[in-house]
Order: structure tokens, then C-alpha cells, then sequence
């Protein structure tokens, strides 16, 4: 089954060049999948289509085997499908990590009760045990990358988009992301310039350049 198809798709952002021109892509059920590709090929516009940050000039967004045209339809896709920003502080914005942790469980309706489990175990599963009151803008930056996926993982998604998850953290933290990536079950794309992580943490890496997307042997 096709998770995410998204055919044809033109976009490209006011008074600039197009992003994309024809773009067509494929995320099956169960792959994980790496993107690779020089700055400004799109990268980060990919996942953004996806969940209906933006939206294509021409083409067909279809996830979960529904076309997905308006709000409506996205905000069903961010139930199931959950994307770390690049940037933690873009994702990060409560006092605390709990309240960070707890932000989309419960805006998904989990009950109260659930919820203290749901931070518990989600911070267990980052090597952050302990960190319920620490202030989230006082955490480093691997630190707080841990927590950007935490308030991911917590929604418990059918597919993760994983923006740039080790650009500028040291080699300790890049393992531990790496080492999480890899015990993760559900679906996942993940955009990289870092080869090494594509290798250890995916089934298939594409380079994206001039809106195609192409296989690499390795």
C-alpha cells in the first residue's frame, strides 16, 4: 500500500523559480527513506507538502490513499503523521519538556491519566528520564533535538518526517539520535546531508535535484 503519493506536483514560493516541476514521489507502508541533496533543492519543501504546510500549484497530494486538497483534509494527516522540524526551538514552545511532551497527546484528546505515562515512557525511550521540570529553552541543542522528537513519538505516528535530525550536534547526541532512529517501527523519511546517517538508518536513499528524485546504489 502507498502511505504518501504525491504525483506531479509544481511548487514554488512567490517571485522565485519553481521548487518542483513534475514532481513524483512514493512512500510505501513499512519503508524508511533517505533524501539527499544539495541546498535549496527542496529538501525541507517535501515534508512540508506532505503535511500541508504548503500547499502544490499543480499536482496531486494523496496520503493514506485519500486526496489531501484543504485544511480539513490535512489536519487528519498530522494525527498520523508527524514531522521534526529542523530547528527545535521552531517545535519547542512550552515552559517545560513535560508540557512539551504532553502538547500533542493531548490535543489528540488522550485523557489526563494518560498522559503523565505517555511523558514518562516517551523520555524513558529518549534517555531523558528525569527531565519532566527542566526548562526547554535552558537544554542544549542535543538535548532539545531529543525533545523535538519526543513531541513527535509521544503522538505515536504511523510516519515520521525527520528534517535534518543530527545537523550541528556533536558526535554523542548524533548517536543517540541515530540509535533511536533506528529502533523505531513506523514509516519514516528522513532529509539529510549527512550520508553516513542515511546509510545506517534507511532502505532507500534518493538525491533530489532539478524535481526528480533518484535512486542511489549503495
Amino acid at each position: 500500500m502507498n502511505t504518501i503519493e504525491l504525483k506531479d506536483i509544481t511548487f514554488g514560493y512567490s517571485n522565485e523559480k519553481n521548487v518542483f516541476k513534475g514532481l513524483n514521489f512514493v512512500l510505501k507502508e513499512g519503508e524508511k527513506v533517505g533524501i539527499i541533496g544539495p541546498n535549496g533543492s527542496g529538501k525541507t519543501t517535501l515534508l512540508h507538502l506532505i503535511v500541508g504546510i504548503l500547499k502544490p500549484v499543480r499536482g496531486e497530494v494523496k496520503i493514506f490513499d485519500k486526496i489531501r486538497k484543504d485544511e480539513k483534509d490535512f489536519k487528519e494527516v498530522r494525527e498520523k503523521i508527524g514531522l521534526v522540524f529542523q530547528n527545535p526551538d521552531d517545535q519547542l514552545f512550552s515552559l517545560t519538556v513535560a508540557e512539551d511532551i504532553a502538547f500533542g497527546p493531548l490535543n489528540l484528546g488522550r485523557p489526563r491519566d494518560e498522559i503523565y505515562k505517555i511523558i514518562k515512557d516517551t523520555l524513558a525511550a529518549l534517555g531523558l528520564h528525569g527531565f519532566e521540570d527542566r526548562v526547554t529553552y535552558r537544554l542544549s541543542e542535543g538535548e532539545k533535538k531529543l525533545v523535538a522528537i519526543g513531541t513527535v513519538l509521544s503522538m505515536k505516528p504511523q510516519v515520521l518526517l525527520l528534517d535534518e535530525p543530527t545537523t550541528d550536534l556533536d558526535e554523542r547526541n548524533r548517536e543517540r539520535i541515530i540509535d533511536i532512529i533506528k529502533g523505531l517501527s513506523a514509516s519514516y523519511i528522513i532529509t539529510s546531508h549527512d550520508m553516513d546517517l542515511l546509510q545506517k538508518t534507511t532502505n532507500t536513499i534518493y538525491r533530489l535535484k532539478d524535481s526528480k528524485l533518484n535512486v542511489i546504489s549503495i
